[in-house]
């Protein structure tokens, strides 16, 4: 199936325009003149901080349009909002003149000319659960964070608390709604599917991982289950589990020696090595283990696991005994909030919770990433394979190093492989299928004048794990790359990248030419862009 509209899609047909319809009102504009402005020209990270001419309110469709064929004919620099959430400076950069801001756009319904699930780019990941779930027992299964829209999220691969079991996000994506600009100018909306007959399906699998300002405007996402049968959306998705077996544990820093350190870290990768598989019966079972700066005090580690699998306590207790083997240490409560997680005190025993009361908790109790002064710098990585020793000793040396204290600096292991792995890596434009667990380093602070310091520290650290591949996780047998929604401009930068990898290679590994294939189809002026966007490919 495959449609274009020139205005909104609504509850209306695709290409259809109701009779005696006035025309729609334009997006809202937000000028410096306006009180509001400077709660508008910056996001979650305070580093970066936009001066456009206008922000732009949309929501709806036409209204996308408008905005986007307005900011061609007159030559504007043009950005898109979600949330806000961006890691670097894509949307609220210097040289942007026109913010389009895409938050009003919350509509979640079953779309039964789709027969699918319609969220558009604007709903958080909990406004989508909130809305599913209750409504009709099942969920597009996206992020932890809360307050992360579907515009970007879902673009970029899209990952969860639910991956191991049911894979990424972009697994469920049958059809995407995306306003595109043609090579003479003319701004447009186009409904894409995956149908392998669908002439726009390029489109679509442009989204399922090619990463957000590339190809056009996301207004919207429709999901269903491949295999999905019948018209009732209470079959089109995966059902999570009605409760979650929840546990949090953290080792002391103060008792945790150099060999210790090592030793908990590689329990997790081989762990996570050994039980990648697609059907590994420990797909049940998800966790963050976070690296904290030794000023934290802490190293913790969450762990949910599907309750109602038969076996759920006894995956748990096996994943604890492996994680502490050769430990001196034992774990006790998680008493202080780490990275994206509360502190759990109440978990140091494993509880069973509700699954949506479970989720609500995790995303959206700490403190740290509700701060609107908040300043951060991230980047990533995707692991194969156990650690090597040197990449050990390195994060145990910046993870102690004394000349700095802040409990906000951590490398954050996280669960992958499971489902996710039982997708072809060119299936989707997502390619990182052969995964077992991914890293995130995290450097949060307020002062200005400290992010030198902050930046120094990541950067430092980074660079030092992958030393001997050229400072990045080039793809092999034992690094996999990084992951597009934790973009990093210094993957691009020859002064922190000295590998002959490129930083598209990175993120998109063999699927970029086929990406800039897409863009030039889609987006022959290069309208959308911004410094890590996918290039033509006679640029």
């Amino acid at each position: 199936m495959t449609a274009e509209v020139t205005g909104t899609t609504g509850g209306q047909a695709p290409g259809t325009q109701p009779e005696g319809r006035h025309r729609p009102a334009a997006a809202i504009a937000v000028t410096g003149a306006d009180r509001q402005y400077a709660d508008l020209v910056s996001g979650l990270n305070q580093r970066y901080t936009a001066a456009p001419e206008a922000i732009r309110l949309a929501t709806s469709t036409e209204q996308v349009v408008g905005v986007v064929q307005e900011a061609v004919r007159r030559g504007k620099r043009l950005s898109v909002r979600s949330s806000g959430h961006c890691y670097e400076d894509f949307v609220y950069h210097p040289d942007v003149q026109i913010i389009l801001d895409m938050s009003g756009m919350r509509n979640i319904s079953y779309d039964p000319r789709l027969n699918a699930i319609a969220i558009e780019s604007g709903a958080t990941n909990l406004q989508a659960y909130q809305t599913t779930y209750p409504r009709w027992g099942v969920v597009a299964p996206t992020g932890f964070c809360y307050s992360v829209a579907m515009g970007g999220h879902v673009s970029g691969g899209a990952w969860g608390p639910l991956c191991r079991t049911h894979g990424l996000v972009v697994d469920h994506l049958y059809a995407v709604e995306v306003v595109v600009v043609d090579a003479a100018g003319r701004a447009r909306a186009v409904v894409a599917t995956r149908e392998e007959d669908d002439p726009h399906r390029d489109l679509w699998w442009a989204h399922t991982g090619g990463g957000g300002g590339n190809f056009g405007v996301v207004t919207r996402y429709w999901f269903r289950s491949p295999g999905a049968s019948g018209r009732d959306p209470r079959g089109l998705l995966p059902r999570p589990p009605a409760e979650l077996l929840v546990n949090a544990v953290s080792w002391p820093w103060a008792e945790l020696g150099r060999a210790d350190f090592h030793r908990l870290a590689q329990n997790y990768a081989e762990w996570h090595v050994a039980n990648s598989s697609p059907d590994s019966p420990q797909r049940a079972l998800i966790s963050q283990l976070v690296l904290n700066h030794r000023s934290a005090g802490q190293i913790g580690m969450v762990a949910l696991v599907d309750a109602s699998v038969p076996d759920a306590e006894q995956i748990l207790s096996d994943y604890l005994k492996q994680l502490g083997d050769g430990v001196g240490v034992a774990p006790g409560a998680m008493t202080a909030a780490m990275g994206e997680l509360p502190a759990l005190p109440r978990f140091a025993q494993a509880r069973r919770l509700p699954w949506l009361h479970a989720v609500r908790m995790l995303g959206t109790t700490n403190s740290v990433l509700n701060d609107p002064t908040l300043r951060a710098e991230y980047k990533s990585s995707y692991m194969r394979a156990a650690f090597p020793d040197g990449h050990l000793e390195a994060l145990y040396r910046h993870l102690t190093r004394d000349d700095l204290s802040n409990p906000n600096l951590n490398v954050l292991l996280t669960s992958y492989g499971g489902r996710i792995n039982a997708v072809d890596p060119a299936a989707t434009a997502a390619p990182h299928r052969g995964a077992a667990f991914k890293m995130l380093w995290q450097a949060f602070w307020n002062d200005p004048a400290d992010d030198d310091r902050y930046i120094g520290w990541a950067r430092d650290c980074y660079r030092e794990v992958y030393a001997d591949t050229g400072g990045v996780p080039v793809p092999g047998d034992v690094t996999d790359g990084c992951y597009v929604n934790y973009p990093d401009i210094d993957l691009g930068d020859p002064r922190f990248n000295t590998s002959s990898v490129p930083w598209h290679d990175l993120y998109y590994k063999e699927n970029y030419p086929r990406l800039q294939q897409v863009k030039k189809r889609w987006d022959p002026r290069n309208v959308f862009r911004h410094a890590q966007s996918v290039t033509l490919p006679d640029a």
